[in-house]
């Protein structure tokens, strides 16, 4: 598999620019990296800088403090900021990852962490995004919490997102960096992200080497 290598610094300048919309009813936009990678790429992108894990600290479904950071701390990890009420590209990204997750060996199914933070925490109340969740795999993490914080860490992980606005025909529409980033169990850093195009395919094929700490 082709990969394209980018700075993370580059990925978070772009990140303040580029967002995808995502409302009841909107369509997606363009992705971060799909703005710096040089060439199109069918899946991940490598980071020749990493990512730091960033140091937060939200509220999950069951109503509990959950610090990224520790409870993450040695596991393959992939992290998405989204909401449970996007049309399209929120529960779309988070079913390919269900699939392919299945597909993987027990040990490493048990081992992955599926990380999904809200970006409309007013409406994403922990049970919602339980709830929302639970259909498309039990073992996902929701994570809700102030908004400002949410902002502040998908920031440090090159993701830019907007508060969700209410249009004027009453529609809800969330601004929001559409990439899902992997984090390595050997080094804890941010080393591989993938677009809002990556398929259930791509996820499939690339997952063994993610739950290995490994360049896809």
């Amino acid at each position: 598999m082709r990969t394209t290598r980018v700075t993370a610094a580059a990925l978070a300048l772009a990140a303040a620019l580029t967002l995808s919309a995502c409302g009841d009813g909107g369509s997606g936009g363009s992705s971060v990296a799909e703005v710096n990678a040089p060439a199109k790429t069918k899946a991940g992108t490598v980071l020749d800088r990493p990512f730091q894990k960033p140091d937060l600290v939200l509220t999950d479904t069951t109503g509990k403090p959950w610090s990224l950071r520790e409870q993450t701390k040695g596991k393959p990890t992939l992290i998405y900021f989204g909401y449970t009420n996007c049309p399209d590209v929120c529960p779309l990204t988070m079913s390919n990852i269900a699939v392919a997750r299945k597909a993987l060996p027990k040990a490493d199914q048990d081992d992955l962490r599926v990380v999904f933070v809200t970006t409309d925490p007013e409406r994403d109340t922990p049970e919602s995004l339980g709830k929302w969740l639970k259909a498309q795999d039990p073992s996902f993490v929701g994570l809700t919490g102030d908004f400002k914080t949410i902002q502040a860490g998908a920031l440090k992980l090159g993701i830019g997102i907007e508060a969700a606005k209410k249009e004027a025909d009453g529609s809800v529409v969330s601004m929001h960096g559409a990439q899902v980033i992997a984090f390595s169990p050997k080094t804890d850093e941010g080393y591989v992200l993938y677009g809002e195009n990556t398929s259930v395919d791509d996820y499939t094929k690339d997952l063994p080497k993610i739950a290995k700490g490994e360049n896809p």
